[in-house]
């Protein structure tokens, strides 16, 4: 196809095989579209698409990517916000009809559906470092690093020294959104995380853990990061297994609760913000 419709924090360019997205900058832009910048999307990662009436006079053309073909996607294991959805382009009512032609043009093509084999989409090129709560991480494309810092790492860690994990002896990344408030970065090491061979750790005592907090770790420099790994763990051979945000631990929500309660009272969160992400973590039990 070749041709391209603008809209909100995203243009899309349609060709005969891919559909080229290309983020906007802008500071009313999502920060992850901006540190995404360009994604070009094979059709062959791609099994749907839907337009749908948005908010205040716009529509949503969507693209549905096949499950296993966006490490980006898989990193997240579904807790992305639907404003930061990557695969989600706003555009003004007046250009419906033609977000409704290319719509339109596009399904036909889509001829695979189901789990992909592979990543068909490239992970980001960047950022490969972040910082934080407890400490900074970084990845050279061979080995993750994490270097605690005196402020914020527990005892734990620090009598564990500074970690560095090779991505051969990983087997997997699990990502928690910095937005669920402690929020966290684990690696699954191949010799003990799916062999079972050690009890789940507190994130914030677990050597092969970074914590996040407000500020810390933010989903553009995190999950980026998380779906580098993931692409260097598939190219290795590895199973490269994300872990879905399923039920967890009743301790460990009763402890996220206690510290949002925390927050809660020092004024770091209103009411409406306290009582929602209650809600949230009583759910996941």
């Amino acid at each position: 196809m070749g041709d391209v419709l603008a809209g909100f924090h995203a243009a899309w360019e349609f060709e005969s095989d891919s559909v080229l997205i290309r983020y906007e900058r802008g500071i009313r832009t999502p920060k992850l579209f901006q540190s995404l910048g360009e994604r070009r999307v094979p059709l062959a990662a791609l099994e749907g698409v839907t337009l749908m009436p948005g908010k205040r006079g716009t529509v949503v053309l969507s693209a549905r990517p096949r499950p296993g073909a966006d490490p980006l996607l898989e990193a997240a294991a579904g807790q992305l916000k639907e404003g930061s959805d990557p695969y989600r382009l706003v555009v003004p009512a007046e250009r419906a009809t033609l977000a409704e032609y290319y719509a339109d043009e596009l399904r036909p093509l889509l001829t695979e559906s189901g789990p992909a084999e592979r990543f068909l989409v490239a992970a980001p090129e960047g950022p490969r470092q972040f910082k934080a709560y407890d400490g900074k991480a970084s990845f050279d494309g061979s080995a993750v690093h994490f270097r605690w810092s005196w402020t914020g790492a527990s005892t734990a860690k620090w009598k564990a020294g500074d970690q560095s994990f090779a991505v051969a002896d990983l087997a997997g990344v699990e990502w928690r959104s910095p937005e669920a408030f402690e929020g966290h970065l684990r690696l699954l090491r191949r010799d003990r995380d799916l062999a079972g061979s050690a009890p789940a750790v507190p994130a914030d005592q677990d050597p092969a853990t970074v914590v996040f907090g407000l500020g810390y770790g933010p989903v553009h420099e995190s999950l980026p990061f998380a779906a580098a790994v993931l692409e260097a763990l598939r190219a290795k051979g590895a199973a490269a297994v994300p872990v879905p945000a399923g039920r967890r631990d009743p301790a460990d929500i009763a402890e996220r609760i206690r510290h949002l309660g925390e927050l809660h009272q020092a004024g770091l969160v209103t009411d409406e913000e306290f009582a929602a992400k209650k809600a949230e973590l009583l759910a996941e039990l």
